[in-house]
């Protein structure tokens, strides 16, 4: 099966999907992000954390008066992904702290959807990088990663945006260990 890795951002109203709601998805695919998909829903409950509502910029009422209901929404992503991802393929979800995004999205494809498209598959951003690099936790962050991968350029908090960032991020790192790996190999072979 060919992998179709597909970077996805979250915006949500709170720290977890049993107690708040995701706000919005963003995806794209990362070999192309021009293939993208942007979807707002309608929240679940009206639980929310101020500081998770600041960093996306959306408001329960945008999202009432606006949003997709979050069944509908999650039927649209679902045939997108199946839209993009070919009849031999496999989709791999692919975040940037992927532990977070990916339980809102997972909880939200079962609960609505009774399935998950993605099945168990994800790469988490950070810990491929830690796995390449090595270092610390903290060195995986967006501070230290941005300056070397992305130009400096801070991530936009809008879910579309940050997934076509990480699918950038991703891609960048991905190059970084490929090259390591083969001046590691030309190391090993050299006498």
């Amino acid at each position: 099966m060919r992998e179709s890795l597909i970077s996805v951002d979250v915006e949500t109203a709170g720290p977890n999907p049993s107690a708040y709601s995701m706000l919005s998805i963003g995806a794209c695919l990362v070999d192309n992000p021009k293939k993208n998909f942007y979807v707002e829903l309608k929240p679940v409950n009206d639980a929310m954390t101020t500081e998770a509502l600041s960093i996306g910029g959306l408001t329960i009422e945008h999202l009432h008066a606006n949003g997709d209901d979050p069944a509908e929404g999650m039927k649209k992503f679902d045939e997108w992904i199946a839209s993009v991802v070919p009849d031999d393929g496999v989709p791999v979800f692919v975040g940037f702290n992927a532990a977070f995004d990916w339980m809102f999205v997972c909880d939200y494809f079962e609960r609505f959807l009774g399935r998950n498209p993605f099945g168990h598959s994800a790469i988490d951003i950070k810990s491929f990088y830690l796995g390449m690099a090595g270092g610390s936790w903290a060195e995986t962050s967006l501070r230290f990663l941005s300056p070397r991968y992305l130009d400096g350029r801070p991530l936009s908090h809008n879910a579309l945006g940050d997934a076509q960032d990480q699918a950038a991020l991703y891609a960048a790192i991905a190059e970084d260990a490929a090259r390591r790996r083969v001046l590691s190999t030309t190391k090993e072979s050299t006498p």
